[in-house]
């Protein structure tokens, strides 16, 4: 079994370059087979990210794609 385990130095809301990890707030998405840690550079940007809305196309279909048809298929 392959794990994989991603490790991000950019923060992502403001794009500063990370270059010492100790003691900076961090995010781990995923699960423990697969995983990002995103390091930010203070607790305002890893709480900006934390804040963002994310769509989750595999619910709600129909009204995500715009598609009134249970099947999806037109």
């Amino acid at each position: 079994m392959k794990y994989i385990n991603i490790i991000s130095t950019t923060d992502p809301i403001n794009g500063f370059n990370i270059t010492s990890l100790k003691d900076r707030p961090h995010v781990v998405e995923g699960d423990d087979m697969n995983n990002l840690t995103i390091y930010f550079e203070n607790r305002a940007s890893r709480q900006t990210y934390l804040d963002m809305i994310v769509e989750q196309p595999e619910r709600h279909m129909a009204s995500t794609l715009s598609n009134s048809t249970a099947d999806y298929s037109h």
